[in-house]
């Protein structure tokens, strides 16, 4: 089940502060010269209750608890500040992963307090200036404070000691690569009231405890805590890098007060243009997006694409599920010739795949996708949004793992999606006499090879509103599989939201995922026929 409205476009998901992850440009970091031991030992259950606990006090703001110099800091500046590689944490044992940190300013203006953690004794890195080379920053490091702490951190893995496997930088915000070493899209440790008529809340990590891996392991274990209004929360992550890097997260959340709509595992990503939604095609590059679709797996076993969009105001949906099998935003286009955009590589965007762990009951997979005029923007957000009423008091007990790379480690055995184009309707040749829209879908993978042209493969198309016509599958040699192509009439005068479901059958059997879209249709003085003179 769908439920499909627009809002205001009130809602904003704050500055991009995730492009200063971009390995080329970010702060470098810095080992532990100086630290302080934390009374008591350290495991996960002590964080745990230490969140339950924050959870009874009020919330107490650190925001801008910065020297000036570091507040007022501009974006040149804060380039300037690099990290010194000689400083890593861990550089010095027999561990397969560096970390190193990121200064504080620019857009990050809460300090975030950072731990080692070595056989259950957790020892704070305090701020020292032989972490950073300063530069032109206009920053010395002598006059910074000891207790100035950082604005979060990255992991180098053995394989590549110059770039990012993962980091953790603003509000709980943090990304991984796969083999393709590049990152895109980001996750979030937890959202809340997003798409909402008010302003969306960001919950923050504002600790974290980075335990020293064990001599030659392939995973290093990191704890966080978060901290926000609404909720606190203990998070665990256990990261394996390879050709797809899998992060095993175990998230304990606990309300401070109630909350409309909690997001779990929240994936955020951009769309501005693609092959399907060319509303802001002014760009010379003819699709700009970190990820094209939302994928899921049904907890009844129902494969499911839902292209992406960029559409003229806020737009959400929630698809209701109970047990997912998995969900995630991907980039499935992975045609350099698409973007040519040799500067980002959106063709080398990972994609992250969500796999829940344990029984998550009854809630939906909910999808917002806001206007965008600029690349920069993060307008996509997707989450597992709980049925239950979040209350204070509740220990909410979240375990799953985050896949990022190419492919979903379980594909459909099903005829996946490979394009979804969209154009005006009607019959070439012949004059319309009405406004529809073209929608062309090309399926490849499954059977679909194996059937020739004189196959019966049928699509089977379902609307919430407006007509269908002109409905076709046939062959697509090219890519080995079927295209299906239909046209829509919308309902006369209404700008109403469209929800339009289909899939390829061949004797009742289906062969492919479920696409899943939704169309707004244009207001009546801009559906254009584009009649020529010559037709009659």
């Amino acid at each position: 089940m769908t439920r499909a409205f627009s809002v205001p476009a009130i809602l904003r998901l704050g500055l991009c502060i995730i492009l200063l992850l971009c390995a080329s440009s970010c702060a470098r970091v810095a080992g532990a010269t100086s630290e302080t031991t934390m009374p008591g030992p350290f495991d996960y259950a002590w964080l745990k209750g230490k969140a339950r606990a924050m959870a009874n006090d009020l919330y107490v703001s650190h925001t801008g608890e910065l020297p000036k110099s570091v507040k007022n800091l501009t974006w040149d500046q804060y380039q300037q500040l690099q990290f010194d590689h000689d400083h890593a944490l861990w550089q010095n044992n027999d561990s397969r992963f560096h970390a190193e940190l990121f200064h504080l300013g620019l857009f990050f203006q809460t300090p975030v307090a950072i731990y080692s953690l070595d056989n259950g004794v957790a020892r704070r890195i305090e701020y020292d200036p032989a972490m950073f080379h300063y530069g032109k920053s206009g920053l010395d490091g002598d006059d910074m404070p000891k207790d100035l702490g950082f604005a979060g951190f990255r992991l180098q893995f053995h394989t590549d000691w110059e770039r990012d496997v993962a980091a953790f930088l603003g509000a709980s915000y943090f990304r991984a690569v796969g083999s393709a070493m590049q990152y895109g899209m980001s996750a979030r440790g937890l959202a809340i009231d997003t798409a909402l008529p008010r302003p969306e809340e960001f919950p923050m990590f504002t600790s974290f405890w980075l335990q020293k891996p064990e001599p030659n392991s392939n995973t290093v274990t990191i704890y966080a805590l978060l901290d926000s209004p609404s909720a606190t929360g203990a998070y665990r992550f256990d990261i394996t890098p390879g050709d797809t890097l899998a992060m095993k997260v175990d998230a304990s959340v606990y309300p401070r007060k109630p909350i409309e709509r909690l997001g779990i595992a929240p994936l955020t990503s951009m769309y501005m243009v693609g092959e399907n939604d060319r509303r802001m095609d002014y760009d010379w590059r003819q699709e700009i997006h970190d990820t094209d679709g939302l994928a899921m797996h049904t907890g009844s076993g129902e494969w499911i694409w839902r292209p992406l969009g960029n559409p003229r105001t806020l737009r959400f949906n929630a698809y209701m599920d109970e047990n997912p099998k998995g969900f995630g935003l991907f980039q499935r286009d992975q045609n350099f010739d698409h973007y040519q955009d040799d500067g980002v590589f959106y063709d080398k965007r990972p994609s992250v795949w969500v796999e829940p762990a344990g029984d998550w009951g009854e809630g939906s997979v909910q999808l917002t996708e806001i206007p965008t005029l600029d690349e920069t923007f993060d307008n996509i957000v997707a989450f597992w949004n709980p049925a239950q009423k979040i209350e204070p008091g509740q220990e909410l007990l979240y375990s799953y793992t985050l896949y990022w790379g190419t492919n979903p480690p379980a594909p459909p055995h099903l005829a996946h999606t490979v394009d979804t184009f969209t154009g005006l309707g009607g019959v070439i040749g012949q004059k319309r006499k009405y406004y529809s829209k073209r929608f062309v879908v090309d399926f490849a993978g499954g059977e679909l090879a194996k059937f020739d042209k004189d196959a019966e493969v049928k699509p089977i198309i379902t609307t919430s509103a407006g007509r269908v016509e002109i409905t076709s599958a046939r062959p697509q040699h090219a890519i080995q599989g079927y295209r299906a192509m239909f046209d829509l009439v919308p309902p006369e005068g209404s700008q109403d939201p469209i929800n339009i479901r289909l899939y390829l059958e061949s004797n009742g059997k289906p062969l492919t995922e479920t696409w899943l879209y939704q169309w707004t249709p244009p207001p009546a003085e801009k559906q254009e026929l584009f009649n020529a003179g010559h037709l009659e």
